[in-house]
């Protein structure tokens, strides 16, 4: 029983030191979304303040995220909107000043490419499953860095009613296209 119990332990270990850990370059990491505004156009709003720890072992086909999204960091390119997506009728920043997201799995493809994440998106208390459609990836050696970079595009459709933001439904969209830019450093 030892005995299996160590090489439990030692294969755990081996296994976990087989996936590199990146951290997202803040300059070049955001999430935006875009909903139907009444008809009349698409509108387009950010956030600026993203933080992520990403496990990436491409040898195993296998990879974890942890995002979190400061919702204070709204930015719409208006500051009296940016005030009524943060007030208690849409994203209730007092209360859930954070979204996350964490995954519970990754998709690839023969290549090595990610396709896709699945994983558990939570905004305003409540948890909701998305699949992040992957259309942009790649890891490269930075020329400046000297350091392993890995960058990735994703987006995914949300109903924003699911997670108690239905406000002006149906005359401002319901469906949200969510979109995501990372570039990540190996430690």
């Amino acid at each position: 029983m030892k005995t299996l119990l160590v090489i439990l332990c030692g294969w755990s270990v081996a296994a976990a030191l087989a996936a590199d850990v990146y951290q997202p370059d803040p300059d070049h990491t955001f999430a935006w979304f875009e909903f139907n505004h009444a008809g009349y156009s698409l509108q387009r709003d950010r956030f600026d303040k993203v933080n992520a720890s990403v496990s990436l072992d491409l040898q195993n086909q296998t990879g974890s995220v942890e995002a979190s999204v400061d919702v204070n960091s709204i930015n719409t390119g208006s500051s009296r909107f940016n005030q009524v997506l943060l007030s208690d009728a849409f994203f209730d920043v007092a209360r859930f000043p954070v979204m996350t997201f964490k995954s519970s799995r990754f998709s690839f493809d023969r290549l090595d490419n990610v396709t896709a994440v699945e994983g558990d998106l939570t905004i305003k208390g409540i948890t909701r499953p998305v699949t992040l459609s992957v259309t942009h990836y790649k890891c490269m050696m930075h020329p400046m860095l000297h350091r392993l970079v890995c960058g990735l595009n994703a987006t995914a459709r949300v109903s924003r009613s699911d997670f108690n933001l239905g406000k002006y439904v149906p005359l401002v969209s319901n469906d949200i296209t969510l979109y995501v830019s990372i570039e990540a450093i190996q430690q």
